[in-house]
């Protein structure tokens, strides 16, 4: 079932931008299945691979205000994609909660299945590590850029005086990444977030450290 998810799913990606993209969907399937892989329990890699390619097929439409959310939108177009190939119904109730259940907007509603519980944990992780750094910065630069929306700047608040900005900064990647990791819900993927957040870590250190000193230098010149 997977390879028929990836075939239907692939034209909804057409006008993606990088951070919900075909990539992103095909990374979280190899993502997902790892977590399967290292999960105690069995998880039903049909459901969760067809989900893993289904799971943003909205996405482009909802960020170019076409629909509001594509989390409720993904599950009945998915829906109607897998009947007509004859997929059977528990095959795609399974799939269906899995893609209403992989945000984390606060109405949304809980997993109630290892198989959701999984995508839900995958999705997450993409916001952590290196590829995570990438993803988020990303979606900040897609919110900046938005006709008439200053959304953030290159910053951290840890800089005094007038050349710090009132607008959300650096750190915003850092608050998304901990929001996420602490909301994953199997042993797996806790793992592999804790893995990730280390070189999350190590890198808004490193981040801090640039950013002060050319600041500093920024403020030795300007006083002399």
């Amino acid at each position: 079932m997977g390879p028929l998810a990836r075939a239907l799913s692939l034209p909804y990606y057409d006008d993606a931008l990088p951070a919900h993209d075909q990539f992103h969907a095909n990374r979280i399937c190899a993502l997902s299945n790892r977590v399967a892989d290292e999960h105690e329990r069995p998880v039903d890699r049909a459901v969760l691979t067809a989900a893993a390619w289904l799971h943003d097929i909205g996405h482009p439409l909802e960020r170019r205000g076409i629909i509001e959310n594509h989390g409720e939108w993904a599950p009945t177009e998915g829906k109607a994609l897998l009947e007509a190939e004859a997929v059977a119904t528990d095959r795609i109730d399974a799939i269906q909660h899995c893609l209403r259940t992989h945000s984390v907007r606060s109405y949304s509603p809980k997993p109630e299945t290892l198989e959701a519980e999984v995508l839900f944990d995958a999705d997450k992780l993409e916001a952590t590590g290196a590829v995570g750094l990438v993803r988020m910065a990303c979606i900040v630069g897609e919110r900046s850029g938005r006709a008439g929306e200053t959304y953030a700047v290159i910053d951290t608040p840890a800089v005094d005086g007038e050349v710090s900005s009132e607008l959300p900064d650096i750190t915003l990647l850092r608050d998304w990444a901990e929001e996420r990791l602490e909301q994953l819900y199997t042993p797996s993927g806790r793992r592999l977030g804790t893995s990730r957040w280390r070189f999350m870590d190590a890198f808004f250190t490193q981040f801090a450290n640039e950013i002060d000193i050319e600041l500093t230098e920024y403020r030795t010149e300007s006083t002399e």
